[in-house]
């Protein structure tokens, strides 16, 4: 394709934000079988279907996200650019500056190892997905993300050529509701044997590390429920469901926000966090302001 048709990508834009061909026919005053036929062309032209049929709704496929993501900063920067020639306050334009957070991550700790790159706001516009590792690592590779946050090291069976830089580590505490928490309390962590535990999917290096501690250990807790989304897991610990565990160094954040208890710290389990880049030297100014936060506050008193 040697020119990109701005206007079909706008029909594509606003259909995969609004779901459906007929509400985006109703923002742009368009007829519906205009907008569709565009939207044929726009396939055509890239060589790959962008939309799948959901019931009464359109979803987009993978090639669909790629070219909405695309999409959201071309428009982005245009409103940007009309601002600007507007002179309206505050439309300086900023450099982007694209995180992603493997989903497997604590969103409470995620916000820990980001805050130092909120103080660049004004002069960087912050984009966070969140997304499962390899696929973060595969937009990293092509340079959609600056940065990728995970639990867990780049291997060296993954094809993409980038570095490790580990942040920090720490112990990892276990938390329940105050009634749950104070029946398995006396005896941690051998009372954990029979105890109803919330752990998260199988393909999570937190939970393979507990699994090898448990069976080490000899402990067999009831697993009454295996959540992916870690914020979910703990709105359930929260509830009584079942213990959870948590990185330890928001310990008392968890308790705060969750109003649960902490058991006690879970010996020889450990998380580790790092923060994957195409740099072997991290040079980007946000990027090392988390390094730094890390290493030096985060996780410095950590035993």
């Amino acid at each position: 394709m040697d020119w990109l048709n701005y206007h079909h990508l706008l029909y594509f834009w606003t259909t995969a934000r609004l779901g459906s061909v007929s509400r985006a026919a109703e923002e742009l005053h368009l007829a519906q079988p205009t907008i569709s036929a565009q939207l044929r062309s726009l396939e055509q032209s890239f060589g790959h279907k962008l939309f799948v049929r959901r019931g009464r709704n359109l979803a987009l496929t993978n090639s669909g996200q790629t070219v909405f993501r695309y999409a959201e900063e071309i428009f982005s920067l245009g409103r940007e650019l009309g601002a600007a020639m507007r002179g309206e306050p505050g439309s300086e334009r900023h450099a982007r500056f694209a995180i992603g957070i493997a989903d497997s991550l604590p969103k409470l700790t995620t916000y820990r190892l980001l805050e130092p790159a909120l103080k660049f706001r004004d002069s960087l516009r912050l984009f966070v997905r969140i997304d499962k590792a390899d696929r973060l690592l595969a937009d990293l590779a092509v340079h959609h993300l600056d940065l990728v946050l995970t639990d867990a090291p780049l291997t060296h069976d993954v094809s993409v050529r980038a570095y490790n830089h580990l942040l920090g580590e720490c112990g990892v505490n276990v938390f329940g509701a105050p009634e749950l928490a104070e029946r398995y309390r006396k005896g941690f962590p051998k009372s954990l044997s029979g105890a109803p535990f919330l752990l998260q999917t199988r393909n999570t290096t937190l939970r393979q590390n507990l699994e090898q501690w448990f069976e080490a250990c000899g402990i067999r807790p009831q697993v009454t429920g295996e959540v992916e989304d870690m914020a979910m897991l703990q709105v359930l610990g929260q509830h009584g469901h079942g213990l959870f565990v948590a990185p330890s160094v928001v310990a008392d954040r968890i308790c705060k926000h969750y109003e649960v208890i902490t058991l006690g710290e879970l010996p020889q389990v450990r998380e580790r966090f790092y923060a994957i880049s195409v740099e072997r030297r991290l040079q980007h100014p946000a990027v090392v302001a988390i390094s730094e936060a890390a290493r030096n506050r985060l996780f410095a008193q950590v035993r």
